[in-house]
């Protein structure tokens, strides 16, 4: 780093990514900021420079050292740091420990037999709380919410029959309960991840399991289902042509016909959407026909609306309590996913084609059903193609702290 840099970053203060230390602190001071940094987008911690930006420089000898042990006593998981000092004048040295964005959260500082999780809040370093340790889990890849007990249910709030037809039609078990051993199935749902105990003694619905077959899954999840709104213009107003909540699991139920085909005997959530938002995305064409009748067209692609759709109930973050919100405008629809994006991912990245998924058990549910492509490049292979050769527009992504927004535009 450039002395010009340093000064600019020292003008420009604290904030979330910058924390100004002496460097005569204690090393659970300094760990504390390298775990919050870690377990936010990263940062630089500069040794030397007090809170208000006057630089004192650095005081101990061996800094380097001192701040490598503290990487390796206090700091868990190990990471490695880039460490650098700067002269700014013949007797006043900086140091600047650069922390990146960690890919094995949570981290956490292990001091007098404690383990703490910290993280980046503004210009301070905070306790994450449960909500926020929740997500670093995840984040991590050490725990997946969607296997997560689903309080107060019971396999009486899931649908057997809809079960029996995966594992006996979609993916073949040669040895499947009779509908009538609930024991045995019990069993069995436990070992496939779509129930789960409670720690009370009692086996209940997974989040999954519910959100796949349950019977009313909101009763129980508020955030399963999804919220559909229609605005006549293109702000969100008070008065709305629709609002309207979908509770439905995401599976329909299915039945073999004497021909030998499928048929689709109760709608499970994405298909009740696609006849509830039809009325609203179609119009009719201005010239008639041969036939002596109007042409009717949808503003989107079918296929597009779908698959935004699926991505987001097969990516959602199920710690935010929010449905998935479809918004539909004169001139756009805005499909919103409730959390941020899982790990590292980025929309470039998902543009890409790079899979990462945050629920691996629904996302197997849904390809085994084929309502996702089993590579997983949906928006890369459908929907980007599809609106280009539409109206020649890319779908718009927006990605917060909080959501994902999906654009499409009319």
């Amino acid at each position: 780093m450039l002395k010009s840099e340093l000064l600019e970053i020292i003008s420009n203060k604290e904030n979330s990514g910058i924390e100004f230390k002496r460097d005569d602190i204690r090393p659970e001071q300094l760990a504390k900021e390298i775990v919050a940094f870690a377990n936010h987008e990263g940062g630089k911690i500069v040794l030397g420079v007090e809170d208000d930006g006057s630089i004192t420089g650095l005081q101990r000898e061996n800094t380097q050292e001192w701040v490598l042990n503290v990487f390796r006593d206090k700091v868990h998981p190990q990471m490695i740091p880039f460490y650098e000092e700067i002269v700014l004048e013949p007797n006043s040295r900086v140091a600047v420990v650069t922390v990146g964005r960690g890919i094995s959260k949570p981290y956490v500082l292990r001091h007098n037999q404690r383990e703490d999780v910290y993280i980046r809040m503004g210009d301070r370093s905070e306790i994450a709380t449960r909500e926020q340790q929740l997500r670093l889990f995840e984040a991590g890849g050490l725990l997946h919410v969607e296997v997560m007990p689903v309080p107060g249910t019971s396999i009486a709030n899931l649908d057997i029959h809809k079960i029996d037809y995966y594992l006996r039609e979609i993916i073949v078990d040669p040895d499947v309960p009779s509908v009538e051993d609930t024991e045995q199935w019990v069993s069995r749902l436990v070992g496939m991840g779509f129930m789960a105990p409670d720690g009370h003694g009692n086996m209940v619905c997974s989040v999954g399991g519910l959100v796949c077959f349950g019977i009313n899954p909101m009763r129980f999840m508020r955030q399963a289902g999804i919220r559909l709104v229609v605005f006549d213009g293109v702000d969100k107003e008070y008065e709305a042509k629709l609002d309207t909540v979908i509770d439905r699991p995401l599976i329909g139920r299915w039945e073999n016909t004497p021909s030998g085909n499928k048929e689709l005997v109760d709608p499970g959530l994405v298909e009740t959407f696609a006849e509830r938002i039809a009325p609203f995305i179609m119009h009719e064409e201005d010239n008639i026909s041969e036939t002596m009748r109007r042409q009717t067209c949808t503003d989107y692609p079918r296929e597009a609306i779908r698959e935004v759709v699926l991505n987001a109930v097969a990516h959602r973050d199920w710690t935010k309590a929010l449905e998935i919100e479809v918004s539909v405008f004169s001139d756009r629809l805005e499909v919103v996913s409730p959390g941020k994006l899982p790990n590292s991912m980025t929309v470039d990245k998902m543009i890409a084609g790079q899979r990462t998924p945050r629920n691996p058990m629904i996302m197997d549910v849904l390809r085994d059903h084929g309502y996702v492509e089993a590579c997983g490049m949906g928006i890369r292979r459908k929907v980007i193609p599809l609106m280009r050769a539409t109206n020649g527009t890319d779908p718009d992504f927006e990605a917060s702290e909080d959501f994902l927004k999906t654009t499409l535009l009319r």
